[in-house]
């Protein structure tokens, strides 16, 4: 899966308007250099649920995210960090009510107010 955050942490996470996101398993998961070190930010759900996200513990760049401290059989994977990211095709926009007015966003991909029904 391949979407787009337009949620506030993470354009305070990346400085940008959304963070594109791959949705992998997580046992398919493999760093290749380095490591990661980790913060823990809040989710809509408040404090009693944070998001668990992973820099690379040299440069600082996002990694990962969307992880809890409940192991999960998904973990989310910044498209950008990816080899070769080009691969990218996001498939809709989540908070997409959070995006700001300068965020050109694209009216072709289906858009929601918080997370996709299940």
């Amino acid at each position: 899966m391949m979407f787009n955050c337009h949620c506030r942490v993470c354009q305070k996470v990346t400085g940008g308007p959304y963070i594109p996101v791959v949705l992998i398993p997580t046992k398919a998961f493999k760093l290749t250099t380095g490591s990661l070190r980790y913060h823990f930010t809040d989710t809509i759900r408040g404090k009693r649920h944070p998001h668990k996200r992973g820099f690379c513990a040299d440069c600082g760049s996002r990694i990962t995210g969307g992880e809890s401290k409940n192991p999960r059989p998904w973990m989310a994977v910044t498209a950008s960090s990816l080899d070769d990211p080009s691969r990218f095709r996001a498939q809709f926009d989540i908070f997409a009510t959070h995006a700001q007015s300068w965020d050109l966003m694209d009216p072709k991909l289906p858009k929601h107010d918080q997370y996709p029904p299940k």
